[in-house]
């Protein structure tokens, strides 16, 4: 009996030894994006909501986020 389980202790540790060798390398094709520069946040003069300063509808000082709080003008 010590016999089967001295032939099963050193099949378990070649086993454990083969596996940690067995590494995956890492995927060099894999890249994270580029992240975006931060962009400035205005809020809409009407509702107050926040949208970046490219997408705001901008009469003179004021910023908005629709044609329709535009045309209804500051709150």
């Amino acid at each position: 009996m010590t016999k089967y389980l001295l032939i099963l202790a050193v099949i378990a540790v070649v086993y454990a030894a083969v596996r940690g060798q067995r590494k995956v390398p890492p995927a060099q094709g894999r890249r994270r994006p580029a992240q975006q520069p931060p962009q400035q946040m205005v809020a809409c003069a009407h509702c107050g909501v926040h949208l970046p300063r490219e997408d705001a509808l901008m009469l003179g000082r004021d910023a908005y986020c629709c044609a329709a709080h535009r045309d209804k003008g500051p709150a």
